[in-house]
């Protein structure tokens, strides 16, 4: 299979299995139109009037050449001889050390922090029990993530240091490393917990949802004033004071901002390089969500969006926008790239009771309960079934040219729409459609 597409002024093709990317000029790309459907003589009668017969010569070689060498129509024989994860080994975990939150996000997943139930905070000893569990199950594999969630982790931030200062300790009994995260809203930001994310967290996540009157129409704080105001200066220090370590904006778009080009040129105008901005996901009869009727103009917004990106990193190559980001040479191995980030499998949530869930999505669904931090994974089948969810088992993926960028995408997201996470959420699979091309035409524009 291939995909052939024109962007930012590039012949592009994307041989799918193999994963081989060729820039074309207009001849190759118009001759692969008809490559596998005229012989070689009658290709050459269409084409020469208007290319010269020499040149669709050379070009029909190279073509020829590149699938002699298997980087084009090369054969999708990849093959699962077993499930994904069969000595179950677990390597990351969402760990809930707050099940409140102290802003009330129109859109929240999480109900507002609580995810349906009780606002509550981990306790310290279900918090030491969920690492020691993360430990004593990820087998042989040293390095393991951790990311501080909610609701609102800063709710519950002496716990927080508290476990990271026990995962150092299990670091060493256990021959671990502890890769933290936190998720944060950042409005509880101080100079400390600044000091203390920089110096223990490989990672933060600030979310923030762009413009000021967009953020604060759908990120209102409990008395229903904005929070643009009180977390984007927080966000501005923790920044300052990070230097070259991780860290991610993170912000949502949804109906309401379909423009959201605008938001992400203000995380830049602002000062942050490392974005990222996710479409909502939510019921469909909400006011805010995304419909079919306007994947058009948000997938013109991407298109347009690469432009400005193009432009911007001809002067400034730190700024990153997540879903642009493509490794073309040394990405995931071809396993991991038809089974995605492995939740239920090598990655589960832990909520402050200590009840275990596949992802941070699934927390408050009891049909999705995998078990308990006394109890172990009980759910095998569940785990089971989620272990076989990959692209090579969702017939809806067989033909798509993203499979193995995607790997069938969020499983959460399947669910939630269609009731089967083995069926994909098909507008969040047009827009990775699009975000794969645009991320492959900006590298092309970089060569």
């Amino acid at each position: 299979m291939i995909h052939k597409y024109f962007l930012n002024d590039k012949y592009i093709v994307l041989d799918v299995p193999s994963g081989s990317v060729h820039l074309v000029d207009k001849l190759t790309y118009k001759l692969l139109d008809d490559y596998e459907s005229l012989s070689e003589e009658d290709l050459k009668e269409k084409y020469s009037k208007e290319y010269g017969k020499d040149t669709v010569h050379t070009a029909i070689n190279e073509i020829k050449y590149l699938i002699e060498e298997g980087l084009l129509y090369s054969e999708d024989d990849i093959i699962l001889e077993h499930e994904y994860n069969p000595t179950n080994i677990i390597k990351a975990m969402c760990l809930h050390v707050a099940h409140d939150c102290n802003l009330k996000c129109k859109y929240c997943f999480a109900a507002q922090g609580n995810f349906n139930g009780e606002a509550c905070l981990m306790d310290l000893e279900t918090g030491k029990k969920a690492l020691k569990f993360l430990a004593e199950n990820s087998g042989n594999r040293r390095n393991l993530e951790v990311d501080f969630f909610g609701g609102e982790p800063l709710m519950n931030f002496e716990v927080v240091k508290d476990l990271v200062a026990y995962g150092r300790q299990l670091e060493k009994t256990h021959n671990k490393h502890f890769r933290f995260t936190i998720t944060t809203n950042g409005v509880l930001l101080t100079e400390d917990k600044i000091d203390f994310i920089n110096e223990n967290m490989d990672n933060v996540v600030m979310s923030l949802d762009g413009r000021k009157e967009i953020n604060d129409n759908i990120r209102p704080t409990l008395n229903d004033k904005g929070s643009f105001d009180i977390i984007v200066p927080k966000f501005q220090e923790l920044i300052k004071k990070r230097g070259d370590k991780d860290y991610y904006i993170r912000g949502t778009f949804t109906s309401l901002n379909k423009d959201f080009r605008k938001d992400l040129k203000e995380f830049y105008d602002l000062g942050f390089k490392k974005v990222s901005i996710e479409p909502v996901v939510t019921d469909p009869c909400e006011p805010y969500a995304i419909t079919k009727e306007d994947l058009d103009e948000i997938l013109q917004e991407y298109e347009d969006f690469s432009k400005d990106y193009i432009e911007i990193r001809k002067y400034d190559k730190d700024f990153l926008f997540f879903h642009y980001m493509i490794d073309l040479n040394q990405g995931p191995c071809v396993v991991k790239r038809t089974v995605g980030c492995g939740a239920g499998s090598e990655y589960i949530a832990v909520t402050p009771e200590g009840d275990i869930y596949p992802c941070h999505q699934f927390v408050g669904e009891e049909d999705f309960k995998l078990g308990t931090l006394d109890s172990g994974i009980e759910n095998t089948d569940l785990r089971d079934k989620f272990k076989c969810a990959n692209v090579l088992n969702k017939p809806e993926c067989n033909s798509c040219f993203a499979k193995y960028y995607c790997s069938g995408g969020c499983h959460a997201n399947a669910y939630f729409n269609n009731k089967d996470f083995y069926s994909p959420y098909e507008i969040g699979c047009e827009m990775e459609r699009k975000r794969v091309e645009c991320a492959i035409s900006i590298l092309a524009n970089e060569i």
